[in-house]
């Protein structure tokens, strides 16, 4: 059978209020009840919506799978990626696929409760930007899977100042505008309400429920941790720094030359006190150092302010977001 086409696809859709992305990897099992499962949770919340699914370069027929499941439905969309590319790229191209003024994202495994998308519908029209799930009685193994996400949440949440539980979670729902200038690489969905809280957006976390895997294998290992925590510091770092670089180089820059600078002074109290020759101390090496070094750092944020220049002034970036704007205009 042949898959019907995105064009194809998207030509039977007006725009809808609700986007449900969902990244399916290997999951060939699972997909036949997940969209059974989505599209009734769906049409009880009674809004005009879409499920857009992005094969990730699956090599058990996942594919094959949707299409004979999803074709019939006038409210499915399917991607396909030529190869894996992750779930993060996965989540990118399913929000640039949908249309939806809100978009929820779950994983394609059946551990996420599609009967818990009413629950974040209310959260959005109450008036929050984000709403992201809490697996407050998660179903996952406890040495490789809770323990490390447990000390991955806690310190996500005390270096971006997100106090989320779960950042782990998948299942998140989003405003469009919030969402669609985010642009992710490596594993940084998981850090969305942190770049979401950055330009002011509403964020809330809610307890969902969350199912043991019956079918088909996990493809979260304990190797992630590691890649999270660096895409962390790269959060961190734009989140806080992105538009003034120098700010975290130059004081780091100005704190090694400052310690050079009292290494150096030590060396000379003991040359006039105690007649210690600098040959002879290893500060003297420590002191020259840490001065290069300083200097480098500045160097280095005087290089990153250029850079960040260019980048906004070359394409017009803002270095600012605007929630509304409200023109009223006198009475003539």
């Amino acid at each position: 059978m042949t898959a019907p086409s995105i064009q194809s696809t998207a030509i039977r859709h007006a725009r809808p209020d609700l986007s449900i992305v969902v990244p399916i990897y290997n999951e060939v099992d699972n997909v036949e009840d997940l969209h059974r499962e989505l599209v009734e949770s769906l049409r009880q919340c009674g809004r005009d919506f879409e499920s857009v699914y992005v094969d990730d370069g699956s090599s058990d027929g996942s594919f094959d799978r949707l299409a004979r499941v999803v074709g019939p439905d006038a409210h499915g969309r399917l991607v396909q990626f030529r190869r894996n590319f992750g779930q993060t790229a996965a989540i990118a191209a399913g929000i640039a696929h949908s249309r939806g003024d809100v978009v929820i994202m779950m994983d394609g495994d059946l551990q996420n409760d599609p009967a818990d998308i009413p629950l974040f519908l209310e959260q959005i029209d109450a008036g929050h930007d984000v709403v992201s799930g809490w697996r407050v009685n998660r179903q996952d193994t406890w040495l490789t899977r809770k323990v490390p996400s447990r000390i991955a949440n806690y310190i996500i949440a005390k270096v971006t100042g997100v106090p989320l539980h779960d950042f782990g979670c998948t299942m998140k729902a989003y405003r469009r505008e919030v969402i669609q200038e985010v642009q992710l690489y490596g594993e940084m969905h998981r850090f969305i309400p942190a770049f979401a809280i950055h330009v002011g957006a509403s964020v809330v976390e809610i307890p969902v429920h969350h199912r043991p895997r019956t079918r088909g294998t996990s493809k979260y290992g304990i190797g992630r941790t590691f890649r999270v925590l660096l895409d962390l510091m790269v959060v961190k770092f734009l989140g806080s720094y992105s538009t003034k670089p120098i700010y975290v180089f130059g004081t780091l820059g100005l704190v090694c030359i400052g310690v050079s600078i009292l290494t150096l002074l030590v060396l000379v109290w003991e040359k006039i006190f105690q007649h210690y020759y600098f040959i002879q101390s290893p500060l003297l090496l420590l002191s020259a150092m840490l001065m290069i070094i300083g200097v480098l750092l500045l160097l280095m944020g005087l290089q990153a302010e250029l850079v960040i220049r260019t980048y906004h002034e070359s394409q017009r970036k803002p270095i600012y977001h605007l929630r509304r704007v409200i023109d009223f205009e006198e009475e003539t």
